[in-house]
């Protein structure tokens, strides 16, 4: 994995290097193109994120790219698991991945795109590309609530590990997995919890093994549950809820407000791509993924907008041999210019 330092051409440039963005530029090489991807963090970004004792929820062959046995003692992988197999994914392929390097600004069009970056050192980069492929996910864009206190250092949008919480009053805002499986850990580590969902109960997509896990300790009272209830502040101390019962002010220590995520509308819109409606699904075509803008593809849960339960890696996978069949039939040797450095 190179760092770049002067303008370099490549047909494809990948922006975003979780399993999706590997699965295309691995599509890529595979039909001849040279392929870059550029991550703003670390190889499968989101993944390293993730809570750190996290199980999937899939089985290791529904998280396979390129190919590539995803070999497992257990049923449904770890995060650890993940990352290693992915890491080994991208040492087979040689992939070409500029880690740490954040995406400024993207000029040019079709056939000469100018992607300009800034690593973690404030160096600047600039990549030239034939073509685009947007993979950026969506899991670094929190829903913030737009509450009174949720500036506050003790609010969290992520959940990492239970242990740092042990004895201390830990509210947990959401009602499905994320909120369920924190909820969980932190109770059986040591915190006193408490859930507050807008819904009447815990979402109906809570996984079957997870849902009579939490049901049952919200029955019993070891979780204490706010349901049809909100957030109304977020105190140094406490915070205030709006319930059914009114109004009300409960002890607090540290709120993991798991609300959901959602891609990058914004970086969308810069670069020319139509983003409408209630569900802000980006134009593409459903075959080859190209987006509105010439050159410029969509890849994974982008491609559903606001919409993010309906991509995962177990589909978002296959995107990349969608793009690179499009891009196989446009960028035949002939329309390719010359791969190297440009001065």
């Amino acid at each position: 994995m190179s760092t770049a330092q002067n303008l370099e051409t490549f047909d494809v440039l990948v922006i975003g290097a979780g399993p999706t963005g590997m699965a295309c530029a691995i599509e890529a090489q595979r039909v001849g193109l040279r392929a870059v991807l550029v991550e703003k963090g670390c190889l499968v970004n989101s993944l390293f994120h993730y809570p750190a004792n996290m199980t999937f929820f899939t089985t290791p062959e529904l998280l396979e790219i390129g190919d590539i046995p995803f070999s497992s003692p257990n049923q449904k992988p770890n995060r650890s698991e993940a990352l290693e197999y992915y890491r080994k994914v991208a040492e087979h392929y040689s992939l070409d991945v500029r880690q740490y390097e954040r995406v400024d600004r993207v000029d040019g069009s079709d056939g000469d795109f100018r992607v300009h970056t800034t690593d973690r050192f404030g160096h600047p980069h600039c990549h030239r590309s034939q073509k685009l492929v947007i993979a950026t996910g969506y899991y670094d864009l929190p829903n913030y609530m737009n509450i009174p206190g949720e500036e506050l250092p003790k609010v969290m949008h992520y959940y990492r590990e239970p242990h740092p919480h042990y004895d201390n009053d830990v509210l947990v805002i959401g009602g499905k997995n994320s909120a369920a499986i924190a909820a969980l850990e932190l109770w059986r580590h040591g915190a006193r919890v408490m859930l507050v969902h807008r819904g009447p109960a815990m979402h109906k997509n809570v996984k079957y093994w997870i849902l009579p896990d939490i049901e049952n300790r919200i029955r019993n009272q070891e979780i204490t549950a706010f349901f049809d209830s909100r957030v109304l502040e977020i105190r140094e101390r406490s915070v205030l809820l709006e319930t059914p019962a009114g109004k009300i002010e409960v002890t607090n220590d540290f709120v993991f407000a798991l609300t959901g995520y959602h891609p990058d509308f914004d970086f969308l819109r810069s670069l020319g791509v139509k983003v409408g409606g209630g569900e802000c699904r980006p134009v593409c075509d459903t075959e080859t993924l190209e987006s509105n803008v010439p050159g410029i593809y969509l890849a994974g849960v982008i491609v559903a907008g606001a919409r993010t339960s309906e991509i995962f890696i177990e589909n978002g996978r296959f995107h990349g041999r969608q793009i690179a069949a499009d891009l196989a039939r446009k960028l035949s040797p002939t329309n390719r210019e010359p791969v190297g450095k440009q001065s």
